[in-house]
């Protein structure tokens, strides 16, 4: 084998690169996972579950860890609000966590029939991996794009 087709072979081959494909939007709602997104090691303590839904809240919505104020727990369900970004009002929300998704819906709207969970074909997917204080958000959207936020939630304390 010439030189020359040896550098032209390892050219090809590189130029395939090791390129993953998005996942299409039925694969985004039932859960696939990339290889690229780790997930949660361990178990969720109870003190995790409202750190966890205001980094995903915070993600989802472009807010700030510390606007997500948690305005109750009532079981597995997160309470939480955050200041309007357009008129100042509220905005409310319930969230919930199982294995490493992060799910939510609107609450308190003038149209109940729209207060329904985030989690159909149509929504992204939001997962979380737990590093310590940080929490790492990954949100897969039904086009297969995705964003990922690193953020500091500390247990019980100020956070930004």
């Amino acid at each position: 084998m010439s030189l020359s087709l040896v550098v032209l072979s390892a050219l090809a081959l590189s130029a395939c690169g090791d390129h993953a494909a998005a996942p299409a939007a039925d694969q985004v709602a039932e859960g696939a996972v990339a290889d690229d997104v780790t997930k949660t090691p361990g178990v969720m303590t109870p003190a995790d579950l409202p750190r966890v839904c205001r980094a995903g809240l915070a993600a989802i919505h472009g807010q700030r860890v510390a606007d997500i104020q948690i305005e109750g727990i009532e079981g597995e369900i997160v309470k939480a609000s955050w200041r309007a970004p357009v008129d100042g009002g509220r905005l409310f929300a319930d969230c919930r966590v199982q294995g490493d998704v992060v799910t939510w819906r609107p609450t308190s709207l003038p149209d109940p029939a729209q207060e329904r969970w985030m989690d159909t074909a149509g929504d992204p997917v939001v997962r979380f991996v737990l590093r310590g204080e940080e929490i790492e958000v990954n949100q897969t959207f039904p086009d297969g794009t995705r964003e990922q936020a690193m953020l500091r939630v500390e247990e019980g304390g100020a956070d930004g």
